[in-house]
């Protein structure tokens, strides 16, 4: 083990059963609430061959719970089951009313959620006077267990295991109570195929890869790597990724996106249809399809914000426009990306009203803020801390821009780009212990995330070559004061980035890639942070 590798799990607190975790320590499903109900309900289904719906959600973690429950309850024995995933434009997130009627036009006897359902005591209710079964399988906070469902699977509930889990994480708990019923009590290890779900679900909602949750990314990794579903390789050749040499920014950023594609821009149907597909030819044209809706959304996203003008006396950004409404939510996160403020993206309906997302970070909670607008600014609003829906008149957008920026104001907030800066694990002096050794050992550490970030270092040296590729990407070598060199690459580089000259002292916070070209290595770096110390 290299001397920085070392340093970097002492400094973080890891070890060895960190770096190899074993899946055999995972915690039996039975340990949360409702799993043992579940499963005896599920199994009356079964043996009644009863018609069971899944109602899942339209992101990644929805789509990817959705398509593991489905297998799972077909191992089990459940021949008759179906998925229904909520519209973002017509239905919103999470049960509706609506989706009751659907629901019972199906033929169904029992409902299981997934990923959704903790707030929906309402819906359930109705399911249940309509002699509908609900099981609800989430991981979201529970404003109050819904009394009207059979069981209620949520670690939320105050459970002693499962705290970080994501939806898909749940429904694989459920799926392995399943397997272990089938099989007297002990899984015979077919559930460990629905793994490559588990860790693009856990991933791109962002959870905190510790504890169960290392667990199941770990595994899963290796799983989706030998994947068998042809969605998932097909997927992978459109955004050219290499499952044969799978990291967590492929999944993140390649796989992720164009999952959640299909349900900003048009239907998340798409995604469940390629991820359940067992046709080759089939997942290649869905594939290709959610492609497509990929460019279509990077490219409105792009467009939208070139459009936005921020005044510099704004604290919060009150963006508008006429927008893709399922791209919202990635403009005001951009926004925050580029300006360091606070941000809210509205675009205009056809009706004449605004609907919109916030995201914010620091201080500065959005939830708190849609709380104390005062009554009549907003037609509807809500969320959490770091990000928000909301829609109000358009009349009445100044009255609200107005309003957060003087609450912002009033809150006296100081200091606080503090919280989108990334802190460096550790400061070199020289580029000597950068070795395809350490990018070999840190690779150890994948995936990538929450609770787990991709190890930053940091250098102050100078620069001896740049380059500006196709007039937005940044490509510069660093020379040590021993004379080694390193490229690196700054993606879609801010401006103050290109000013940057040959001879110029910069510090840099960069992670590291490996880039092979023609049977040659070269262990590089991606730039995370540059600011220019001494112009030449």
């Amino acid at each position: 083990m290299t001397d920085l590798f070392a340093k970097l799990l002492r400094e973080r607190g890891l070890d060895e059963h960190f770096l190899y975790p074993k899946y055999e320590e995972l915690f039996e499903p039975q340990k949360l609430t409702g799993v043992k109900v579940a499963v005896k309900r599920i199994t009356a289904a079964r043996d009644a061959d009863e018609k069971i719906v899944i109602y899942g959600d339209y992101d990644a973690d929805g789509v990817t719970s959705s398509t593991l429950l489905r297998d799972g309850l077909k191992y089990f024995g459940c021949e008759k089951t179906e998925v229904i995933l909520p519209n973002r434009f017509t239905d919103g997130y999470g049960m509706n009313m609506p989706a009751v009627d659907k629901i019972v036009k199906r033929g169904a006897k029992l409902v299981i959620t997934v990923d959704c359902g903790s707030g929906s005591e309402e819906v359930i209710a109705e399911l249940k006077k309509r002699g509908i079964d609900t099981i609800v399988t989430d991981h979201h906070e529970i404003p109050s267990v819904p009394k009207s469902a059979v069981a209620v699977i949520n670690p939320k509930q105050g459970d002693k295991v499962g705290q970080r889990m994501a939806g898909v994480g749940v429904a694989f708990a459920l799926a392995r109570a399943l397997n272990m019923a089938k099989n007297g009590g002990k899984c015979d290890g077919q559930e460990k195929w629905l793994l490559d779900l588990v860790v693009i679900g856990t991933i791109c909602d962002s959870m905190e890869l510790r504890e169960e949750n290392r667990i199941l990314s770990y595994y899963g990794m290796k799983v989706l790597a030998k994947t068998r579903r042809p969605g998932i390789k097909e997927l992978a050749r459109v955004a050219s990724v290499d499952l044969d040499k799978l990291n967590t920014h492929a999944i993140g950023f390649q796989l992720g996106p164009r999952i959640n594609a299909a349900g900003r821009m048009k239907s998340a149907d798409l995604a469940l249809d390629l991820m359940m597909s067992t046709s080759r030819s089939k997942a290649f044209t869905l594939a290709g399809e959610l492609d497509g809706l990929n460019r279509d959304r990077r490219d409105a996203q792009d467009k939208a914000v070139k459009e936005v003008t921020v005044s510099d006396e704004d604290k919060v950004i009150v963006a508008t426009g006429k927008w893709h409404e399922g791209i919202v939510g990635i403009i005001a996160g951009r926004l925050v990306e580029i300006y360091k403020k606070p941000a809210f993206a509205l675009t205009e309906l056809e009706d004449g009203r605004l609907k919109g997302s916030g995201r914010s970070f620091g201080d500065f909670s959005l939830a708190e803020v849609l709380q104390k607008c005062p009554e009549g600014l907003l037609l509807s609003g809500g969320g959490h801390a770091g990000a928000c829906g909301l829609s109000l008149e358009k009349a009445k957008l100044e009255d609200f821009r107005k309003f957060v920026n003087e609450y912002y104001e009033g809150l006296k907030l100081k200091n606080q780009e503090k919280y989108l800066e990334s802190a460096s694990d550790i400061k070199l002096k020289d580029f000597s212990e950068i070795t395809e050794e350490l990018f070999a050992e840190i690779c150890l550490l994948e995936p990538f995330g929450d609770g787990n970030t991709e190890p930053i270092f940091e250098i102050t040296t100078r620069v001896s070559g740049k380059r500006i590729l196709k007039e937005k990407h940044l490509s510069l070598n660093l020379k040590d004061k021993n004379g080694k060199e390193i490229k690196m690459m700054s993606f879609y580089a801010p401006e103050e980035y290109l000013e940057v000259e040959n001879g110029d002292i910069v510090r840099v916070q960069f992670t590291l890639t490996k880039n092979e070209f023609r049977g040659k290595t070269a262990i590089e770096g991606n730039i995370i942070s540059l600011e220019i110390r001494e112009k030449l």
